[in-house]
C-alpha cells in the first residue's frame, strides 16, 4: 500500500483548493471578535502543532476504527410537496447534519444547507452522505430565508448555495460568511451579515447572531477570516436556538440569560473527540449547554448524516439519551424527515438502534437502550 504518495497527493490537493477557494474577505476591524486579522473567540483557541495536525490527519484517512459508518441507509420519511403545502407554521423537518427546514410567518427557511453528496470542496473524495435527503433540492417550496451558521464544508455548501442564490430570498451569515455568497452569484442585497448579538428581523420573526466557540477557513490560506455563530430565533413567544459548531463555553448562559429560556434548542451532539474540546462538545457538554440555555426540549444535530469523526456513528444518540433520561430533560430525535411540531414537540424514536441491532447481530452484542 503506498500510503505516502496517497497522503502526499492528499495534502497536495488540500493545499491546491485552499488556493482555489480563498476569497477576498472584508476586514471587519471594527468587530469585537477581531484581533490581527482574524476572527477570535473569547477564550483563546490552543495552538496546534503541524506534527499533531498531520498526525490526526493520518489516523482519520488511514487508522480508522470500524462502526463509524452506519451498515446501510438511515431511516429516511420522503418529504412531498403537498405535505409540505399543508404544514403549519412552526413546522420544523429534519434534512441531515446540521440542516433544517423550519417554516415561520408562513415562510421556509433553511439552515446550513448541504445536498450535495459529500461534505467537500470536490465531490469525488471525502465524506459521503449516509443518506439522501428527504427531498431533492430542486423540489423544495419556495425558501424565504437560509441561516448560516458558518464557513466548513459540512455547513456551507457551495453548490447548494449557487443553487438558491436567487431562489431564496435572504441569506442571514456571520461576518464574512455573507462576502462569500456574494462572490459565489448571491445578490449582495439578499445578504445580511451579523456580528455576535446582532439582531435583524424578517416578517415578524427576530434573527439574533449569538456567540459560539470554534473556528473558521476553507483552506490553508483564510483560517478564521470569518466569523462563526450560534443564532436565536424568536417568533412572537416561540424562542428556538441554533447551535452551529461549537464547543462548550461559559457563552452558553449568557445566551440563556439573555434570551432563554428556550423551547426548542437544537444543539450540536456528533463528530466530537478527546482531541478537539475546544471545537466540538462531547454528549454530557451538549446536555449541560442545554441546561445553561435554560432549555426546555433538546434536539440534538450534527450527527446521522456524514462520517466526521472516529466514533460509531450511533455513539452520539446513545450517549445524549442516557444523559438526557438521568437528568430529567426533554429529549427529541425525529427520523429525517419526520415533522416536528416547534410549539409542542415529541419525543420521536430511537430509531438508530434497528440499524445498530443489524450491525451487531453477527457478532452477539446486544444495542443498549435508554428510552
Amino acid at each position: 500500500m503506498r500510503i505516502l504518495p496517497v497522503l502526499a497527493v492528499a495534502f497536495s490537493l488540500t493545499v491546491l483548493i485552499g488556493m482555489t477557494f480563498t476569497v477576498p474577505i472584508a476586514s471587519y476591524d471594527t468587530s469585537p471578535q477581531r484581533a490581527d486579522d482574524q476572527f477570535t473567540n473569547v477564550a483563546a483557541k490552543p495552538k496546534e502543532s503541524f506534527g499533531a495536525t498531520l498526525k490526526l490527519f493520518w489516523e482519520f484517512m488511514f487508522n480508522r476504527p470500524p462502526g463509524t459508518t452506519p451498515p446501510k441507509a438511515p431511516p429516511v420519511r420522503a418529504l412531498t410537496a403537498q405535505a409540505l403545502a399543508e404544514a403549519p407554521d412552526r413546522s420544523m423537518y429534519r434534512l441531515g447534519h446540521s440542516t433544517l427546514l423550519i417554516k415561520l410567518s408562513g415562510g421556509w427557511w433553511l439552515t446550513d444547507p448541504v445536498f450535495s453528496e459529500r461534505a467537500s470542496p470536490v465531490q469525488w473524495m471525502g465524506p459521503k452522505r449516509f443518506h439522501a435527503p428527504p427531498i431533492a433540492l430542486q423540489d423544495l417550496p419556495p425558501i424565504r430565508g437560509v441561516l448560516l451558521s458558518h464557513d466548513h464544508y459540512d455547513h456551507l455548501d457551495r453548490a447548494t448555495i449557487k443553487y438558491l442564490a436567487t431562489r431564496a430570498q435572504v441569506f442571514l451569515a456571520p461576518l464574512g460568511v455573507g462576502d462569500r455568497l456574494i462572490d459565489w452569484g448571491v445578490p449582495q442585497d439578499r445578504v445580511v451579515q451579523l456580528d455576535w448579538w446582532e439582531e435583524t428581523q424578517v416578517d415578524g420573526v427576530r434573527f439574533a447572531a449569538t456567540p459560539a466557540q470554534h473556528f473558521s477557513g476553507r483552506g490553508l490560506r483564510d483560517g478564521n477570516r470569518t466569523l462563526w455563530a450560534s443564532w436565536v430565533i424568536l417568533d412572537d413567544e416561540l424562542r428556538v436556538f441554533f447551535s452551529g459548531d461549537t464547543g462548550y463555553f461559559n457563552g452558553f448562559k449568557r445566551i440563556g440569560e439573555r434570551y432563554g429560556p428556550f423551547d426548542v434548542a437544537f444543539v450540536e451532539t456528533g463528530a466530537y473527540d478527546a482531541k478537539w474540546p475546544f471545537v466540538h462538545m462531547q454528549p454530557e457538554q451538549t446536555v449541560q449547554a442545554h441546561q445553561d440555555l435554560r432549555g426546555k426540549w433538546l434536539v440534538p444535530i450534527h450527527n446521522g448524516t456524514f462520517d466526521l469523526a472516529m466514533h460509531r456513528w450511533e455513539e452520539p444518540f446513545e450517549r445524549v439519551s442516557a444523559l438526557a433520561a438521568q437528568r430529567g430533560i426533554a429529549l427529541s430525535t425525529p427520523e429525517m424527515g419526520e415533522r416536528l411540531d416547534l410549539s409542542a414537540p415529541h419525543a420521536g424514536t430511537p430509531w438508530w438502534r434497528a440499524l445498530a441491532a443489524t450491525e451487531s447481530e453477527g457478532s452477539g452484542v446486544v444495542a443498549g437502550s435508554t428510552r
